[in-house]
């Protein structure tokens, strides 16, 4: 009985976890992508 009291809550941490990670891997690809244009930007005379 405890297990399907402690799944759910597991279950719904690791679910949280992949969606925090989801948003930081997003995050770190917009402030590439801004790096990238500001070096491209930089370049051009």
């Amino acid at each position: 009985m405890r297990n399907l009291t402690v799944l759910p809550i597991i279950a719904l941490l690791a679910l949280a976890a992949c969606e925090t990670t989801a948003g930081a891997g997003r995050d770190l690809t917009s402030a590439g992508q801004a790096i990238t244009n500001e070096a491209n930007q930089a370049q051009q005379p």
